[in-house]
């Protein structure tokens, strides 16, 4: 184990979301760009909001359920296949980009939406791509299988 291994794990996806939170805040207060929705249509982020939490607790759930570890760097002892990973294999992350994407309606300004590709692209890098190669060599060909049938996102 390297040094710098157990100072990442204070960098969890959680921490990422806060920040990419807060910076579609600061860039909604301070360039907006341009007001792209008004009230009553923005309220529907707080719907998109609702919705994309449902599916982060739904797919917790599953792996408490299957008595799997949540965190990223720690083993996976079950592969969680069931509810909305039928339909994509991150739906926490998922659900995370959903919270956003409704943050940045309710906001109703054009420069929130920029960070949801910056935090998409950071949480593949950083979480989903060392999670699916430790899944692969985990669980093998099953776990290849899951992944030839469900993308990653949607």
């Amino acid at each position: 184990m390297n040094k710098a291994e157990p100072n990442s794990r204070l960098l969890v996806p959680p921490l990422y979301f806060l920040v990419a939170l807060l910076l579609m805040v600061f860039f909604h207060r301070v360039a907006p760009w341009a007001y792209v929705l008004d009230a009553p249509y923005r309220y529907a982020g707080i719907v998109l909001a609702v919705l994309a939490l449902g599916l982060i607790a739904w797919a917790a759930l599953l792996f408490r359920r299957a008595g799997t570890n949540i965190r990223p760097f720690m083993p996976s002892t079950a592969l969680v296949v069931a509810g909305p990973y039928k339909l994509t294999r991150n739906p926490m992350y998922l659900g995370m980009a959903g919270i956003l994407l409704g943050a940045a309606v309710f906001m109703g300004s054009l420069t929130p939406f920029v960070v949801i590709p910056a935090f998409m692209a950071l949480i593949a890098e950083r979480f989903i791509i060392p999670e699916e190669a430790k899944l692969e060599e985990a669980f093998g060909r099953e776990y290849l299988d899951y992944k030839a049938g469900v993308r990653r996102w949607l």
